[in-house]
């Protein structure tokens, strides 16, 4: 029966990638689109997302590599904290619209249960084969659907393999160089797709630089990662200085084409502040309600007199149940407590893949994922999508000790195994060729090959 659970569970992970970029579209489906009704529906999705949740939960017992356990600790830690908010938010709800708002957002702060399965890099591998093969594709249909600006979303595993550029072949080099191209210029408006899809070509510097930049270097760096956005937090809430305020220090009117929420290309303003006043009205509304602390739970969002005057007429109340920024969500649902959690797992995932692994791919991931917990105080709205799926993914791999302890040979075939399965089958057969050697390595990519 193991067996059989366990041929399922294979199966069914790398069809969620699939799920989940179909799901993170959705809203942003065109007006007209047929049968636009059974893919927004609530409870299908609903229903998926347990799904995917489940699979992945059970996914520990079979792929989990147990010598990740000390490490993954916090995750459990955040996990739990997490499920203690959920079960306050059902003593919270009050009417449909919180039961509504906890059950959706309850999944979200669940997903980080992926990075477990993630820990295990031939999942990973499946997972990105599986999108490579199946739903990229099928991106040739929702670019029909769907507005250009969440081409993104549907996209963003791209904005990952960039990190391997260096090792593929030139095929898929141009592959993801196409894409990458494609998705910055097709709607400029989208500044988060232009920032997650550029930032990995600045962190490629390391790999070039990599001779003449040190471990301690890269060290600096990532720690500075996590030190910028404190400090700019605390200049902006003392008045000091505001970084969204691009006015005091940017000349000029920078404006790019975009899409507007009914499809429409209209210009917009690329440097225009859209995050002071949500910063505003979370903090001020975690204070005026005292659950800056433990948080409002996930049932509750914050107290909005902008956005919330739309949200009134469903609820009655001027409260705003997501904000576009992530750690803000983190911080309603969950308080300051969650915070902290949530950003040890960042800080502790960062910091192996930066310090304690063997090639540089590994240290770039735990740059890029650093850089991504900077990126929480602005966007990387912890939704159920396929961009916080892969943020949890690039997360499960900087704690995996098989992925760190790889060398430059080892991942150039793990990366180009994604795209050709000529490279799986060479993993198969090097596997097969160690399997009877004394070693601590459990699996193919994890023995040690000399350096090229």
């Amino acid at each position: 029966m193991n067996r059989v659970n366990k041929q399922i569970i294979s199966h069914f992970l790398p069809v969620t990638i699939l799920l989940l970029a179909v799901y993170s579209v959705v809203p942003f489906l065109k007006q007209g689109v047929p049968m636009a009704g059974v893919l927004d529906n609530t409870t299908i999705w609903w229903a998926i997302s347990f799904l995917i949740l489940l699979a992945f939960f059970l996914s520990r017992r079979y792929f989990f590599d147990k010598r990740n356990q000390d490490n993954m600790l916090i995750v459990w830690i955040y996990l739990i904290w997490n499920l203690v908010c959920i079960i306050r938010g059902m003593f919270a709800a009050e009417i449909y619209w919180d039961w509504k708002g906890l059950i959706g957002n309850a999944m979200a702060l669940m997903l980080p249960v992926v990075i477990f399965a993630s820990t295990n890099k031939m999942v990973v591998q499946s997972l990105l084969s599986f999108f490579m093969k199946y739903v990229l594709p099928l991106f040739v249909v929702f670019a029909v659907i769907v507005r250009t600006d969440a081409y993104g979303f549907y996209l963003i595993p791209v904005s990952f393999l960039i990190l391997f550029l260096p090792i593929l072949t030139k095929r898929q080099k141009m592959i993801l160089l196409v894409i990458t191209v494609f998705t910055i210029l097709v709607d400029l408006g989208a500044r988060s797709n232009v920032i997650k899809f550029g930032i990995p070509f600045f962190v490629l510097l390391l790999y070039y630089f990599r001779k003449s930049i040190s471990v301690k270097m890269m060290e600096w760096i990532r720690i500075a990662l996590f030190v910028i956005p404190l400090t700019l937090f605390g200049l902006g809430v003392s008045g000091i200085f505001n970084v969204f305020n691009t006015e005091d220090y940017i000349k000029g009117e920078y404006t790019g084409k975009g899409v507007d929420a009914q499809g429409n290309r209209v210009d917009e303003d690329l440097m225009a502040d859209t995050r002071t006043f949500l910063y505003e009205e979370v903090l001020e509304s975690a204070i005026l309600n005292n659950y800056w602390l433990l948080g409002r739970t996930p049932a509750r969002g914050n107290d909005s007199y902008t956005f919330g005057i739309r949200e009134a007429e469903l609820t009655g109340r001027y409260e705003r149940l997501t904000n576009e920024i992530g750690l803000a969500n983190v911080f309603t649902w969950t308080g300051i407590v969650g915070v902290i959690l949530y950003s040890f797992i960042f800080f502790r995932a960062s910091y192996l893949a930066v310090n304690r692994s063997r090639n540089i791919y590994a240290k770039m991931l735990g740059i890029y994922v650093a850089f991504r917990w900077l990126y929480s105080w602005i966007e990387d709205v912890n939704s159920f999508t396929l961009n916080y799926f892969m943020l949890m993914v690039m997360i499960g791999l900087c704690f995996s000790e098989s992925f760190r302890s790889m060398s430059v040979r080892d991942v150039t075939i793990w990366a180009r195994g994604i795209f050709d399965v000529r490279y799986v089958r060479l993993q198969q057969y090097l596997f097969k060729k160690n399997k009877y050697a004394e070693t601590e390595y459990s699996s193919l990519a994890n023995v040690p090959q000399p350096e090229n």
